[in-house]
């Protein structure tokens, strides 16, 4: 955060962020039809994934130590979660480097950086309608069990929140890329490939190998929705739940560290000319 910043009294901040906030999801439904598009598109993954998750299983009851119900359930809440945690806006960045408009961002009271997390959380909002209409069918169809346990519940909605605050940070990191190449478009490409893939939304990590499993939980993606979906769907949270919640934790932590750092080196390159 600036120094101007910091002069600014709370409130004004508060109200300049969620200024930004309510502009970025408005700007998302300008257009009527990518707007219907995005929710008949999370609509019709909900469908496809309870159908073939129910296929896979069949008249089998539990594979891998998995119950059916448990995994067609994790199944559909990654399609919600991917759905807002990773919305296709997440570059914001990219149009105001093109356009030069990030040097006023970097001269005004309020600093760039929260500012930009602002619009990002903007866009996530604009996600909603396509993941609430997801969510109905969901449940019209059987497709979402309760959770595990009510506690089970409450430490999903805590690890949900933490697995948010991950894929914030590393979406506002991956922009970054632009202060270098001006381009965010293959970075985003790959990092999305990896990000769905390594964080259990497309095959839950109870499914993979062993050593691949132990791999990607090293790695933040897990910690964005393998996480909170297992912990949704656990009969007997205990210590593992804490310990779970503990490394979302860590992780926040360390991608704070991270993007700060790729943050004041990506800001030396920023050139501004004229008074």
């Amino acid at each position: 955060m600036s120094t101007a910043t910091a002069r600014l009294p709370a409130r004004r901040v508060r109200a300049g962020l969620r200024a930004s906030v309510r502009h970025a999801a408005r700007s998302q439904f300008a257009f009527r039809a990518s707007t219907w598009t995005g929710i008949v598109g999370c609509v019709l993954q909900v469908i496809l994934v309870h159908l073939v998750w129910t296929a896979v299983y069949g008249e089998r009851t539990v594979v891998s130590g998995v119950a059916q119900g448990d995994a067609v359930t994790y199944a559909v809440l990654g399609v919600l979660t991917t759905t807002i945690f990773q919305p296709l806006i997440f570059d914001s960045l990219l149009g105001r480097l093109r356009t030069g408009a990030i040097a006023f961002d970097v001269m005004r009271p309020i600093s760039a950086v929260p500012v930009a997390l602002a619009r990002q959380r903007g866009g996530t909002l604009a996600q909603l309608p396509a993941a609430g209409a997801a969510l109905v069918v969901g449940l019209a169809l059987g497709a979402i069990s309760q959770p595990g346990s009510w506690l089970s519940g409450a430490a999903c909605l805590l690890s949900l929140m933490l697995g948010f605050t991950i894929a914030l940070i590393v979406n506002f990191t991956v922009g970054l890329v632009g202060f270098w190449t001006l381009e965010t478009g293959g970075a985003f490409l790959i990092y999305r490939m990896l990000a769905q893939f390594s964080s259990g939304a497309l095959i839950p990590l109870w499914f993979m190998p062993a050593w691949l499993q132990d791999s990607l939980t090293l790695l933040p993606f897990s910690a964005q929705v393998f996480v909170p979906l297992s912990i949704y769907v656990d009969q007997d949270p205990g210590w593992h739940t804490v310990r779970a919640l503990g490394l979302q934790a860590m992780w926040v932590a360390v991608l704070v560290a991270l993007a700060t750092l790729v943050w004041h080196r990506a800001i030396r390159r920023l050139v501004i000319f004229g008074g």
